[in-house]
């Protein structure tokens, strides 16, 4: 017969704190299984128990500690009724004995949970506050939400309070304070406030927790909620006029134009202006979802969902069991997907057709690619090219030519590729350069009182010889 688990909280920290029932267990002669010995209330009530702690250096993970630390308890149990005391509540921030209640409803082992004081009543006491709504984390773990208040647990030694505190300067302000709450219900308690980028300044241990209230929505400037909260006073009844009055149509071009800026930024290689400026892509989003919520047409909500479980579907081989180990067999899982997703008349189907021109071509291209339709070599390519210059030369001004100036721009297209040259950005990079050439020979022409409109052809090209030889690196 399998005995009985009696699981007790030792309260926060002194022996006051703890229950009668749970006094009653500690005094039942029946074996007491510590989590930790590291807790004020042992020395005084239970010295005779045995322990975990053994547990923590032989494990890689504090999962691993409360995995064995349940099998311990579990094995004791075999034998007898045992007692498996823990620090605080046995249901508030204490993993152990999830994994306990998980094991021992797998074996069918009676487990028995007796209510104890938390940290999270002393912590109301010494911060003289009503904790109702307040979000209980796990340093270890941390999900939170800034704009409740929050006691976080688990900050366990100065590691992982620098590790907290890393994690919470990417959604607080480094200047909000906390409260600090140091072995509460005891001599020794403290309540210390100090701002977030002075958390790990000081020492800490298994009687610390940390309180930080919430901020208001227009200052929580550092996640997508307060932009979100922007974005919604902007659109409210009483919002700005200006934006109310916005629709899809009307936003259009900022979504294109704010798209080539960030492009811009990413050919420039300035990570401070595509900062900026991918903000400025991703108020455009918000905007059009804020039109399309007005008008009743969809939520940002849908927006994220779609986005989110298409994500997820496609990536089967992250989310589910399909296996993907190189980049190609993800693109083609991804492809059979989309298909089965989106069955499409024309393999053609789905290229946007207000591409730009080059990008276009060389995106129905490369579908075409897929079931082989192309030269099968890069001579072929350059041969058709031939053809079509000479094609070109021998046309006729007017709608003609045209056609066959846009057959050599289909081909060159082709051939960019094939050899993995993004066409629209490499005309990018040509337009730059020019730009940046064609300054060069301005400015050469003004320092020497050259007029370059009156200027020969073989005189502004000896200008461009130099701005060319202004751009090599020297030896």
């Amino acid at each position: 017969m399998t005995g009985t688990i009696h699981v007790i909280g030792l309260g926060p920290g002194a022996p006051e704190h703890l229950t009668t029932q749970a006094r009653e267990r500690l005094a039942s002669g029946l074996p007491v299984i510590l989590r930790t010995r590291h807790h004020p209330t042992v020395t005084a009530l239970a010295p005779s128990a045995t322990d975990c702690d053994d547990l923590y250096a032989a494990a890689s993970t504090f999962d691993d500690v409360y995995s064995a630390a349940a099998e311990r308890v579990l094995a004791a149990a075999e034998a007898s009724d045992v007692v498996y005391a823990v620090p605080g509540h046995p249901l508030v921030a204490e993993r152990s004995v999830l994994r306990l209640l998980e094991l021992a409803e797998a074996r069918t082992v009676p487990v028995h949970i007796y209510p104890a004081v938390s940290f999270i009543d002393l912590a109301a006491v010494a911060l003289r506050r009503d904790l109702a709504g307040v979000q209980l984390c796990d340093a270890l773990d941390l999900r939170i939400d800034t704009w409740r208040p929050a006691l976080i647990s688990q900050l366990y030694d100065r590691d992982t309070v620098t590790a907290l505190k890393l994690r919470l300067l990417d959604i607080y302000p480094a200047e909000h304070v906390a409260t600090r709450l140091s072995a509460l219900g005891t001599a020794e308690e403290s309540v210390t406030q100090l701002p977030l980028a002075e958390l790990d300044h000081r020492p800490y241990g298994y009687l610390d927790s940390l309180y930080l209230p919430p901020i208001a929505p227009l200052e929580d400037v550092r996640r997508f909620d307060g932009l979100h909260h922007v974005i919604d006073r902007l659109h409210a009844p009483d919002g700005c006029p200006w934006d109310r009055e916005q629709t899809h149509e009307s936003l259009r071009p900022h979504l294109l134009e704010e798209s080539y800026e960030a492009l811009e930024a990413i050919d420039r290689a300035d990570p401070i202006s595509l900062t900026e400026e991918l903000g400025d892509v991703l108020l455009q989003v918000l905007m059009h979802a804020a039109v399309a919520e007005r008008l009743d047409e969809f939520t940002f909500g849908d927006v994220v969902e779609h986005i989110s479980r298409k994500l997820i579907r496609r990536h089967p081989h992250v989310f589910g069991d399909v296996t993907a180990s190189s980049a190609e067999e993800v693109y083609q899982n991804w492809e059979a997907l989309k298909q089965k997703e989106k069955p499409r008349e024309s393999i053609l189907d789905g290229v946007p057709a207000t591409l730009p021109a080059l990008a276009a071509s060389q995106a129905i291209q490369g579908r075409a690619r897929r079931i082989g339709f192309d030269w099968p070599n890069i001579e072929g390519r350059l041969e058709k090219l031939r053809e079509e210059i000479v094609e070109f030369a021998r046309a006729n001004p007017g709608p003609e030519q045209e056609d066959e100036f846009g057959d050599i721009l289909f081909v060159i297209t082709n051939i960019a590729d094939a050899v993995g040259v993004d066409a629209e950005q490499a005309l990018r990079h040509a337009n730059a350069k020019f730009r940046r050439r064609f300054g060069h020979v301005e400015r050469l022409a003004a320092e020497r009182g050259i007029d370059m409109k009156g200027s020969t052809l073989e005189s502004l090209d000896a200008l461009w010889d130099e701005a060319k030889a202004l751009e090599r690196p020297k030896t």
